[in-house]
């Protein structure tokens, strides 16, 4: 299923996006999260949006260590898409997602910034298994290849996603991010962050580091293996 909406960024927003951003990366470097409460150490995967490689991740990878997490990149380089052979580029991000799950003997948890947030959507529902949860920044929900998939984060599942939005992202329409709500699915708005910024902003940091300290679904597999 996909969330239909045909939304598009006004061009101020779209204007404004790098002074938004620079403003947001100042902030995140100035207002750091507590790190008094710490997490339980599981694996996090982070996954860069188009065009962007690790580097732009490195200051919340260093947040989420900070707080506790084994927090990765996805040593992929730069994200420039998976061309054609989406199925085939599941599977490499799939070999990753096994081997943090098998160093760690923990379901690992995944966010993806803008694109790669649906492919962070894609390894939980592959790897329902592996995945404690899916948390995306400025991801539009549609189709990533030719065949229709299943909406992540349908009733049911072992797996939770959560998709935070903008109403002041300048490259995605923040309308575009909004996936229907259900018990495995939430949407959470963050004020004043801009497409580039999501990676920054202390809110933001805030709101993944609340997500992460939710326990298990009660039902995950991983909790019945031998």
């Amino acid at each position: 299923m996909i969330y239909p909406n045909s939304a598009s960024v006004s061009p101020l927003l779209f204007a404004l996006e790098p002074y938004q951003a620079f403003c947001n990366y100042l902030a995140g470097q100035m207002n750091l999260p507590d790190t008094v409460v710490h997490g339980d150490g599981h694996p996090v995967l982070v996954i860069p949006g188009l065009a962007a490689s690790g580097m732009a991740t490195v200051d919340m990878r260093i947040r989420l260590q900070d707080l506790g997490y084994a927090a990765y990149d996805w040593k992929h380089g730069i994200n420039g898409g998976h061309g054609i052979d989406l199925d085939g580029w599941l599977r490499v991000l799939g070999k990753q997602v096994q081997e943090l799950y098998e160093r760690h003997d923990s379901p690992i948890s995944i966010i993806g910034w803008s694109l790669g947030g649906m492919y962070a959507r894609e390894l939980g529902l592959l790897h329902p298994a592996l995945v404690r949860q899916v948390i995306t920044l400025a991801t539009p929900f549609g189709i990533l290849g030719e065949s229709p998939r299943p909406c992540a984060g349908a009733e049911g599942g072992s797996v939770r996603y959560t998709s935070i939005y903008s109403q002041t992202d300048g490259i995605v329409s923040w309308e575009k991010c909004i996936g229907p709500e259900t018990s495995q699915h939430r949407n959470i708005e963050v004020n004043g962050v801009s497409h580039f910024g999501m990676v920054h902003h202390p809110d933001v940091l805030n709101v993944i580091a609340s997500l992460l300290q939710e326990p298990l679904i009660t039902d995950h597999p991983h909790r019945y293996r031998s």
